[in-house]
């Protein structure tokens, strides 16, 4: 029997509002798609906690022996200001402040949003696809939609009919909201004039003359929704309909419930079996806001220069604060919270360090298997990370009793408690043990230093002076001295 056929999952699914049983369309593979981020600017720190949990929830299912296809996006066009269908462009806009190309700005923040994630050790999605790659597929899409009644095309623009869409669908059976509100709520804009009632949004539009980012279409030279672009992504990779569809709380309302609308027009049907939204971070009991100032960004918080926090902190510590919390609910980044979560950590790291001192027996006085089994049963509870941490530090407990002799372990029992907890910790949290890593990186240090003494004896061996010169003073620019003395060479940092 595969392993994941003896764990029952369930999700809470944001379009039902309740935790439901996950059965994968296809028995043994999963389809999850995420969207990604807009890079226009630094890779903001409620992002990451987004991406974490998503990060956590590939690396389970992949444990559990899923096939898991993961679809990630970059958004590099079409994302207009306040998430309208007006304004600018943010990366235009990026663009045109700086005085560079729109793609410089693309490639300079998608280069820090891989950095800042390899940092909290994420790992990479199964595809990676950009907005900008994927025209000829959303203009194929806004034709079939067009075909099919729930469309019209104004002055070059597209625009999607919401109205006509909820003659026969219900446009809000994501975010619960009905459009007799919205409409009572709406008020007109400059700049929509083109639409034929103001909840109606773009599938594409037609570029101004200063417009940079553009692309020929049967309607004009414009650029695709942003709302369609996931639309169109998401279906290439996945298929009309699959398993997972995350993202952050704020991106409910418009921008998944128009997916949904999207895909029923062109399909026919719901292109999603679950819904999962992460919710917010804040920062000391308020909301991250450039605004007001009271934000934070992964650098500052890893560095320390910042004006909240007492020190910095390391990517696993916050990585282990961060799931220390549910996905679904808010979290409240404060300098109290991560000291605490920095002592859990190294205390974590202390006991798992100290398995290898244990020493197995005949009889066992801890129950292993039932451990794991509450750890697995946390996980299968709609990945509640803050419930697997607690057994962890119930396994921190029997770890210290293991030493002290107050408790003991077969053999068998040890293997598994052992490939258990590393499992849990690494595979599945994805926390690093950071001085086991400073360890490591010390020890290849050293022996690149070593390996270069060896090179610099080698040519004054050979009287190439000038060579064993220009490796002493290199390395002495790096801090490296190195110390010649009757028993050898040696070096100092």
């Amino acid at each position: 029997m595969s392993f994941y056929k003896q764990h029952s999952i369930k999700i809470y699914n944001s379009l039902s509002g309740e935790k439901e049983l996950f059965t994968p369309i296809h028995e043994g593979y999963v389809g999850m798609y995420v969207c990604g981020p807009t890079v226009y600017s630094n890779v903001h720190l409620g992002n990451v906690r987004t991406f974490m949990s998503f990060d956590m929830i590939f690396r389970y299912l992949k444990h559990l022996g899923f096939k898991v296809r993961y679809v990630r996006n970059i958004t590099d066009a079409g994302h207009l200001e306040n998430d309208a269908d007006v304004g600018e462009d943010k990366i235009t806009k990026k663009a045109r402040l700086e005085e560079i190309e729109p793609m410089e700005i693309v490639q300079r923040y998608t280069v820090d949003f891989h950095n800042t994630l390899n940092q909290f050790n994420f790992l990479t999605p199964s595809i990676e696809p950009t907005a900008t790659g994927h025209i000829i597929e959303q203009i194929e899409l806004i034709k079939t939609i067009i075909d099919n009644g729930f469309a019209y095309e104004i002055n070059g623009s597209v625009y999607f009919d919401v109205h006509k869409y909820n003659q026969t669908n219900n446009y809000g059976i994501l975010s619960k909201r009905k459009l007799e509100d919205l409409i009572h709520n709406t008020r007109e804009l400059d700049g929509q004039s083109d639409k034929r009632n103001p909840q109606d949004f773009a599938l594409w539009k037609k570029a101004e003359p200063t417009h940079i980012m553009r692309w020929p279409s049967p309607w004009s030279d414009g650029f695709p929704g942003w709302h369609l672009e996931c639309t169109a992504m998401s279906t290439k990779y996945l298929g009309d309909q699959f398993d997972i569809h995350g993202g952050g709380m704020d991106l409910k309302f418009p921008h998944h419930e128009c997916e949904i609308a999207q895909n029923q027009a062109a399909k026919g049907q719901t292109p999603v079996n679950y819904w999962m939204h992460a919710n917010m971070l804040e920062l000391n009991g308020a909301r991250m806001s450039k605004s007001t100032g009271n934000i934070i960004n992964p650098a500052e918080l890893i560095s320390g220069e910042n004006d909240f926090m007492t020190k910095g902190f390391s990517p696993s510590v916050i990585r282990f604060f961060m799931m220390q919390s549910s996905y679904r609910s808010v979290l409240d980044l404060t300098d109290a919270g991560l000291l605490a979560s920095e002592k859990g950590y190294h205390r974590l790291m202390e006991a798992i360090k100290h398995v290898k001192e244990v020493q197995a027996v005949s009889t066992s006085t801890f129950n292993v298997l039932e451990w794991q089994q509450k750890c697995y049963d946390a996980l299968n509870d709609d990945f509640n990370t803050p419930i697997l941490i607690s057994h962890l530090f119930e396994a921190v407990k029997h770890i210290n009793a293991l030493i002290d002799n107050k408790a003991t372990l077969t053999t068998t029992d040890l293997e598994t408690f052992t490939q258990s907890i590393h499992a849990f910790v690494f595979d599945i949290l994805g926390l690093q043990n950071e001085s086991e890593s400073q360890e490591k990186g010390t020890n290849k240090l050293s022996g690149t230093i070593e390996l270069l003494i060896k090179l610099r004896q080698e040519a004054r061996a050979n009287k190439n002076f000038a060579l064993s010169d220009q490796i002493r003073d290199q390395l002495l620019q790096l801090g490296i001295k190195l110390n010649d003395g009757k028993d050898g060479t040696t070096f100092s940092i």
